[in-house]
């Protein structure tokens, strides 16, 4: 590899969300990364940093190129320039969205578990959650369409928000199912809004497809949210971008995100985009790489070493799912006591909603060294569980 992905960063005391935890502590939950991002990145950061003046900023063409030559490559999706909306991150966006498109008191769906900062966009704004399990059969998941159907055909439901890679069970979502979910939702008037944030994560040898990218339903009903944020951990640099082919959609999106103040980009949001979609595909395929021997580590480890869990299979994202419905029902409970016994910092499944009740989900993206010691506590953990 021509990048190093074992370094290990001391990322304490940094005043990073992460690891803002005890001196023993170590923390695999939120969604960010500890590998420094792509040297061209950075060269680029530094480039701009150096001219010294930090004012105002716009967008420039080379911002849009950027975004449409990376889809274009990579996922064989045209993106129009006009249908691309500057955005400061995909929640900023998913938030202004929910605020202009629907009115207080109406339903949003989402299919659970999911990324549970689509609660606090929902509930934040007056508007009422409405979760749609998705069926678990025991080793992998699927959407519930008879559910589905009845839940889209409320009068008062006016939006569904997807996650496209699905956060947290790693499922990919296959052409036939968009489809799907797009003729449901154009049938019963709910306006989908695609979270794409993990696109560029996928197993090695597989790729996603892009919601708008399906159908003239999905394209002409959907708001897509994307960034490099997650493939590049560029979270705090404040960058993303919202696709909207629908110039009716477009103009209301557009308005919601400049009265929002979530459409003006930072002096660095530019240009580190640029340089990540122009000049880090070489890091990134290195990343997922990397990803995936952790991801058979983790397996390997578990069927070995902690065979009261079991690993969900991950087809994209760095955060693996684990199913420790052998261990009881309560995963908070089961993430407390692991954090008090051993400092291993998990997410509790609860917090991603119906149906993440006997799960935990577990952050890959650090080097091996660390891995290894968060698996070693998770098995000591584990023990000391069924020990009580």
């Amino acid at each position: 590899m021509n990048y190093n992905f074992d370094e290990i960063t001391d990322r304490r005391n940094t005043h990073s969300l992460k690891w803002d935890v005890g001196e023993n502590e170590l923390p695999m939950w939120v969604a960010d990364m500890d590998f420094k991002t792509a040297p061209e990145i950075t060269g680029a950061i530094v480039k701009r940093a150096e001219h010294g003046v930090f004012g105002y900023n716009t967008v420039p063409d080379e911002w849009y190129d950027a975004y449409i030559k990376h889809w274009q490559t990579r996922y064989d999706f045209k993106i129009e320039k006009d249908r691309l909306i500057f955005c400061t991150g995909v929640v900023p966006a998913i938030s202004s969205v929910v605020r202009k498109l629907t009115t207080p008191a109406e339903n949003v769906l989402i299919l659970t578990p999911v990324y549970n900062i689509f609660f606090n966009s929902i509930i934040n704004n007056g508007r009422k959650v409405l979760q749609c399990p998705l069926k678990y059969d025991g080793k992998s998941y699927g959407i519930d369409f008879e559910d589905l159907e009845k839940k889209l055909a409320d009068p008062q439901t006016s939006m569904m928000i997807f996650c496209n890679p699905h956060n947290p069970v790693g499922k990919i979502w296959d052409k036939e199912t968009l489809q799907r979910v797009g003729s449901l939702c154009l049938k019963h008037h709910v306006i989908v809004v695609s979270d794409e944030i993990h696109c560029d994560l996928t197993e090695t040898g597989k790729s996603y497809i892009p919601f708008a990218s399906v159908s003239e339903e999905c394209k002409t009903n959907s708001i897509t949210c994307v960034a490099p944020t997650k493939s590049f951990n560029l979270a705090g640099l404040q960058t993303a971008a919202v696709i909207v082919p629908d110039e009716y959609l477009r103009n209301k999106v557009n308005r919601g995100l400049n009265t929002d103040e979530v459409a003006e980009p930072n002096s660095f949001a530019v240009w580190a985009a640029v340089a990540a979609y122009n000049n880090g595909s070489a890091w990134l395929d290195e990343l997922r790489l990397y990803i995936d021997e952790n991801r058979r580590i983790v397996s390997e480890f578990i069927q070995k070493e902690i065979p009261q869990i079991k690993l969900v299979k991950s087809e994209a994202t760095y955060l693996l799912w684990l199913d420790c419905g052998g261990l009881g029902k309560n995963s908070d409970d089961i993430a407390k006591f692991i954090r008090k016994e051993t400092g291993l910092y998990l997410s509790g499944g609860t917090q991603y909603g119906k149906g993440g009740e006997q799960f935990l989900r577990l952050n890959i993206a650090c080097p091996k060294k660390r891995l290894t010691d968060g698996l070693e506590r998770l098995k000591k953990g584990v023990s000391e569980y069924i020990k009580r």
